[in-house]
């Protein structure tokens, strides 16, 4: 293939080289393009449910996906060399409307009016999906798992607590396949193993009648994606007879590729490129869960890349264009979520994680040559789709750790480090096999799985509000803003003699809603579980195949899944205070601190003891033992109790079917701070929560090392969802060689020594991110790490641009 490079602006190239004209073009033309609500994934869905209403779930999914791919519109850019598109143009979302409309027709008029995650619909989109309303009233995965609710959790989805948005209105995700054997045997192979795995069932067990529409379902949709590939080969070849010259050959290519995979195994690096698009393409049509991720992305195409170098198939610069290629095909794909979805997930992130680096199996350091080139063409493209994640360990490649550190310098957020040191130990304590262990990958944000065996959710389930049930525990179980009870009664603040009766209040408040979260969790994965099986996910997820399930009925290897708790930070600066000024020196009674509170600090006794809160309390995030093992100690409770509570999917076939703890809030610490009044903290009432595992706003004022040596105090070991520390430094204090040698000591000293989970840097000034905000068209490219993922600036709502201005900015 040609490869042109763009005319640089000045003499000296860029560290990573530039996109390629082509690659220029195409990267322009996605971000140009604005995003429309696009029905007809919607219409076509509703065809297959009205012609197979009498069918088991798992055909009607299989047919349903089927009767999607036969009939979609299908295109093929200019510029492109992989072919695969999600809707009618790129970037449009598409609906699903078999988890629910509800949102979609409540908003149909509001997409565009949003203050961030704006979306555009046309009249006639709006009336195609008012034609298919009727059919999917009470005839969705909302409606149903809300039916399974019992009354006893009713209060907490009246008020949103737990922040169930995304769970019921779309799929699950949150993993990834298993690309490696994907590429090694193709679907082929797969549908070889489903037909000698049906023939092998005896009909007279009733189990096992199950299992035997499981598997003609897996075979509908191995054929579907088989004939989906193959119109993009007659599309390619129809589209050569009028090309010029070189792109004429450029099709005739694609339209063979097309035709070979991802049903035939891969031979080439492109082949293995396409194969690897298309499913992960096709998974997000037949599920719009997100956090759908591409796994060790280095590892399982390296031996292509490898081979195809070796026979001169390849240059590098030519592998770069075709990673850069798939990099902005990956951003084509979109979601609409629900106004109120938004403020948790701002951006419209899809969380598609590309692992590099890290270790084999047999405990070696795993960088290879593709694993420079993917910082290369990440850096080349400069999108926040893929999410990029290096696998830390201490006999890391020292050249791709500098690399690593100059895609960082560029300024979007990537990549994030995760550390074998402390997830792989934690992840053998937990039962998985030391061959797995060193295969994880990060999915989505932080969080992390093995991939091709793992199942749905290694995070994401309910939101826990850590500083909302502080304040529920102080009111006797009652919450104080929607004035509805939550809990038993524990007692009132104002009554406690002591701060152990507060502790024993938060212990027993926060067990106690621990438990209410499961029940939710257990009834809408129960409704997931009955009303939309993933078909060709589960087929690519081991051993769904071999047990005869789908992942969410017990078919996948190890089930392990966590919720997310938010406000860490917030929580423990909120102890502390309460600690030092009313328990221990009382310098504010407890009367004054409750009337401060429900009065937003309004009267200027309030202020002045928010005063005393923020300048005379130790807080998190300083290497204060005083606050940092307040948080640690409420912590615990928590994960203590989310440990007694098994999954659905426990004794069904997986190891594990546990769940533990995880950080990473996403944006939900903007969210759930509008539901959360003052807190004890000095927060004002409805601001931002503390993200992730990071310290409050401005409250970390002893230097990077201290924030580090913190969050490592926090029980990492046990919270395998995910430690999310966000941190924020000027370009220029990067700027210097030794500056970043500096920052790969801490980053070192953090993993090896203190034995931290995970980091990730936002290397923009203050002064930046405030210009883009009022002048938004001088900063179309701005890209910022919002939690564990990145999106652009411009897309953000104002909520959320303020708390990641307000980030504490570091030096080196």
């Amino acid at each position: 293939m040609g490869i042109q490079l763009k005319e640089r602006a000045t003499n000296e190239p860029p560290h990573f080289g530039l996109l390629t004209d082509r690659m220029d073009e195409y990267r322009e033309a996605v971000l140009e393009k604005k995003p429309y609500i696009c029905a007809e994934r919607a219409l076509l869905a509703t065809e297959a449910y009205k012609e197979n209403q009498n069918q088991p779930n798992v055909l009607k999914r299989a047919l349903m996906l089927q009767n999607i791919l036969q009939k979609m519109s299908i295109y093929i850019e200019d510029e492109t060399l992989i072919v695969g598109n999600q809707a009618g143009s790129n970037r449009d979302a598409p609906i699903f409307p078999e988890y629910t409309l509800d949102f979609v027709m409540d908003e149909l008029d509001k997409f565009e009016k949003r203050d961030g995650d704006v979306f555009y619909i046309t009249e006639n989109t709006k009336e195609q999906l008012r034609s298919i309303a009727p059919f999917w009233e009470n005839n969705n995965l909302r409606a149903r798992a809300g039916a399974l609710l019992p009354e006893e959790v009713q209060v907490f989805m009246e008020t949103g607590f737990f922040g169930m948005e995304g769970k019921m209105n779309s799929g699950d995700a949150h993993l990834a396949v298993d690309y490696q054997k994907l590429l090694e045997i193709g679907l082929k192979g797969y549908k070889e193993r489903t037909l000698n795995a049906k023939a092998g069932l005896d009909l007279t067990k009733p189990e096992n009648i199950e299992k035997y529409h499981f598997y003609n379902a897996v075979l509908i949709v191995i054929d579907a994606v088989k004939n989906f590939a193959e119109r993009y080969a007659k599309l390619a070849k129809e589209m050569a007879k009028t090309a010029n010259t070189q792109r004429q050959t450029e099709l005739l290519e694609i339209s063979r590729i097309c035709a070979k995979v991802p049903y035939e195994s891969a031979e080439t690096f492109t082949e293995a490129i396409q194969a690897t698009w298309f499913i992960q393409l096709i998974l997000q049509i037949e599920s719009n869960g997100h956090s759908l991720s591409y796994g060790r992305f280095d590892q399982y195409m390296y031996p292509f890349l490898k081979a195809d170098l070796e026979k001169d198939m390849i240059t590098e610069d030519e592998a770069v264009e075709l990673l850069t290629n798939l990099w902005i095909k990956t951003l084509t794909i979109n979601k609409v979520r629900s106004q109120s979805h938004t403020y948790s997930s701002a951006g419209s992130p899809l969380y598609q994680n590309v692992t590099v680096g890290g270790q084999t199996k047999d405990k070696k350091d795993a960088v290879n040559k593709l694993s420079f080139l993917v910082l290369r063409s990440v850096a080349q493209t400069k999108l926040p789709q893929p999410n990029l994640t290096v696998r830390y360990h201490a006999g890391l490649n020292q050249e791709f750790m500098n690399e690593a550190i100059e895609v960082m310098k560029l300024g979007f957020g990537m990549p994030a480090f995760n550390s074998d040191e402390v997830i792989i130990p934690s992840f053998i304590k937990f039962g998985v096999a030391e061959e797995d262990a060193y295969d994880y990958s990060a999915i989505g944000c932080v969080e992390t799985a093995v991939p091709g065996k793992w199942g749905y959710r290694c995070t994401g389930m309910s939101y826990m509000n850590f500083p909302k049930i502080l304040m529920i525990a102080m009111n006797d179980g009652i919450d104080p803003v929607s004035d509805r009870r939550f809990t038993q009664s524990y007692g009132y603040f104002k009554d406690m003699e002591t701060f152990a009766e507060l502790e024993d209040a938060w212990d027993k408040t926060v067990r106690e809603l621990t438990r209410m979260s499961v029940i939710v969790e257990n009834a809408i994965d129960l409704g997931i579980e009955k009303e939309v099986p993933d078909i060709l996910c589960s087929a690519l997820t081991e051993d769904c195949i071999g047990r005869g399930k789908t992942i969410k009925e017990g078919g996948v290897v190890y089930d392990f899944i966590s919720g997310l708790q938010v406000g860490i930070a917030n929580l423990a600066d909120s102890l502390a205070a309460i600690k030092k000024l009313v328990f221990e020196e009382g310098k504010v009674t407890q009367e004054e601190l409750w009337e401060a509170l429900m009065t937003e600090w309004a009267s200027k006794r309030s202020q002045e003891i928010q005063q005393m809160i923020i300048h005379d309390v130790p807080k998190y995030g300083n290497d204060e033992d005083y606050t940092d093992q307040l948080a640690t100690k409420a912590y615990v409770s928590y994960i203590d109790e989310i440990k007694k509570y098994p999954n659905t999917r426990y004794g069904r076939g997986p190891i594990g079917g546990i769940r533990y703890s995880g950080t990473s809030s996403i944006s939900a610490n903007v969210g759930q701070g509008r539901g959360t009044m003052a807190t004890p903290d000095g927060r004002k009432a409805w601001a931002p929560l503390a993200e992730g595992c990071s310290p409050s706003h401005n409250m970390d004022q002893n230097g990077p090392t201290a924030v580090l040596k913190t969050v490592a105090k926090l029980p990492t070991e046990d919270i395998l969802g995910g430690v999310l520390l966000n941190q924020k430094v000027n370009p220029q204090t990067l700027a210097k060689e030794e500056d970043k040698q500096k920052l790969i000591m801490l980053l070192q000293t953090f993993f090896n020594r203190l034995k931290g989970y995970h980091i990730q840097y936002n290397v923009v000034s203050r002064k930046t991110l405030i210009d883009a905000q009022k002048h938004p068209d001088k900063h179309r490219d701005l890209i910022v790490r919002v939690a564990g993922y990145s999106a652009f600036f411009n897309v953000l709502s104002k909520a959320t641009q303020d708390d990641i201005i307000e980030r504490t900015e570091h030096a080196v």
